[in-house]
């Protein structure tokens, strides 16, 4: 699945507003509304705290993976 429509599906899931992951990100709706449209790309910094904020891997959130349940942090094998 395509990053882009994995960042809308799951803001949609947790109804939420592009306004509101603007926010989270610190851009304007327009900002956020360019990287879900694919007019602007999904900075490394950017992912991370939609990471934090969805508490969900990065792996989950661009696509490498359909498992939701993968635990965004791994630090508990080392």
């Amino acid at each position: 699945m395509d990053y882009r429509l994995r960042l809308k599906a799951v803001r949609e899931d947790r109804d939420l507003t592009q306004a509101q992951i603007g926010a989270v990100l610190q851009k304007s709706q327009q900002g956020y509304n360019h990287i879900e449209a694919g007019r602007a790309e999904l900075k490394i910094d950017d992912l991370k705290r939609l990471c934090e904020f969805y508490n969900l891997s990065a792996d989950y959130l661009i696509g490498l993976t359909d498992d939701i349940n993968i635990n965004k942090k791994r630090t508990e094998h080392f």
